[in-house]
């Protein structure tokens, strides 16, 4: 590690092992932990929580307290040391054209990305409220081109590892003269400094006012959405001048009535690129499936999985639960002999060469946790969530996954079935949503089928 990976960053002890001694002299240090108005505070994650505090003995030769919030990204102890330098934005500024994309955007993602200029070089912050399959990646290009043209340095941040590793050759294919670093656990490729990242908002943590323009895709999503320790730690690794663009389907309804306040910049686009209306859900009673999974009883859900088949449209099936998905698997292995499907979870190592069969068109259908309800997309899929009244299944969850249908614009239409064993909220909500958006589309005269000129 040299001083320019310290840059923009605070790290402790153990991570600098690499660093010169010349430069952890140089570098700014604080506690891990720090005390006050009667409460530890962690300067990694901001967690106050005494729950989340806990005492042990330590190598220090002192019984330390240490944080539990943020464990998995390492112990930070009462007796911990974070070293810091500045970001200076070290890096040579990216030769002409740093933006290569040769696509054309429809009017609506147009308007979106010119407010995102403004935003960026305002630096000011802003939501872009767009539904699924928007086009929601083509319309940040110019702004984070603004934030490289005059030396700035740009991160973009998703909680969720598999919408990271979906943006990375997208964006690497836009900027291929842009020096990139995609940081998520467990890459091997490690950290370096460039001017572009793309991370989990887990990394932000180790960050310290580094970005200038910082943009999180996803944000209602698991665990960001509820996490105070990530929300910290994005906030933290901002420039105090610094632009902030929030991207999402489905914001939360605090955010929502920011907007109405005014409280909260916003660009909304109801329409997708390609002009076709978002595919409404049917809604289909299948009975007891849970049971019917366990002891493996011919059930209606069984009907509709091989009425499907039967069409030759592949499709997700999406399920809650990781055990009644493995169950499921196996049985429809006995039914379905021929048909070539598998299991994704979140648990699964070989989750994204699963992914890319399933783009490659090598599945029947692909069976999923809520894993792959947002920030994948597939040329031409239907879509079905079994055991829809679950409560893993939110409204924003099953707005996502009806979302997964109809995106591409050679394949713009898809069915999209929530089957369920009783309507919940989530559920007449989510239906609810769709349906608003493309009343609001077609009010606006959005949805005229016009075929955007974006490239496959």
């Amino acid at each position: 590690m040299d001083g320019k990976e310290l840059y923009g960053r605070e790290l402790t002890r153990s991570e600098c092992r690499n660093a010169e001694e010349a430069l952890l002299i140089l570098a700014e240090k604080r506690p891990g932990l720090t005390s006050a108005n009667g409460k530890r505070i962690c300067n990694r994650c901001g967690n106050q929580d005494r729950k989340k505090m806990l005492a042990a003995p330590c190598a220090c030769g002192t019984t330390c307290f240490y944080c539990l919030s943020c464990l998995n990204m390492g112990k930070i102890k009462s007796c911990t040391v974070l070293h810091h330098l500045p970001e200076i934005n070290a890096f040579e500024r990216p030769i002409e054209p740093i933006l290569q994309w040769q696509g054309q955007l429809s009017s609506e993602q147009q308007r979106a990305s010119e407010e995102i200029v403004e935003t960026v070089q305002a630096e000011e912050t802003r939501l872009i409220w767009a539904v699924a399959g928007a086009g929601k990646t083509e319309m940040i290009f110019e702004g984070i081109a603004a934030c490289l043209r005059k030396g700035g340095r740009v991160c973009l941040a998703s909680p969720r590892v598999d919408v990271c590793l979906e943006l990375a050759p997208r964006i690497k294919q836009a900027f291929p003269a842009v020096p990139m670093a995609l940081l998520y656990g467990g890459n091997e490729d490690g950290y370096s400094y460039t001017p572009l990242v793309i991370a989990t908002t887990h990394q932000l943590l180790r960050f310290r006012e580094a970005f200038d323009l910082l943009i999180i895709d996803e944000i209602d999503s698991f665990p960001y959405h509820d996490d105070l320790g990530l929300q910290f730690g994005a906030q933290k690794s901002r420039k105090k001048a610094s632009a902030l663009i929030y991207l999402t389907a489905t914001p939360s309804q605090m955010m929502q009535n920011d907007i109405k306040r005014d409280k909260l910049a916003a660009t909304v686009l109801p329409a997708r690129y390609h002009g076709f209306a978002l595919p409404e859900p049917e809604c289909l009673w299948i009975g007891d499936w849970r049971k019917a999974i366990s002891k493996k009883k011919m059930a209606p859900f069984l009907k509709l999985i091989r009425r499907q088949l039967q069409t030759d449209r592949r499709f997700l099936l999406f399920l809650p639960h990781i055990q009644l998905m493995e169950e499921l698997d196996g049985w429809l292995r006995e039914l379905f002999p021929d048909k070539q499907f598998t299991c994704v979870s979140a648990s699964d190592p070989d989750r994204e060469e699963k992914v890319k069969k399933m783009r490659a068109e090598e599945y029947d259908f692909l069976m999923t946790t809520t894993i792959l309800e947002r920030g994948v997309t597939f040329r031409d899929i239907d879509v079905i969530v079994l055991g829809a009244e679950d409560r893993v299944f939110t409204e924003a969850s099953l707005v996502q996954i009806a979302g997964r249908a109809g995106r591409h614009k050679d394949y713009p239409t898809g069915w999209v079935c929530f089957a369920h064993y009783g309507e919940t909220k989530a559920i007449q909500g989510a239906v609810r949503q769709i349906r608003m958006m493309n009343r609001d589309a077609g009010r606006r005269g959005l949805l005229n089928g016009t075929m955007s000129l974006l490239p496959k």
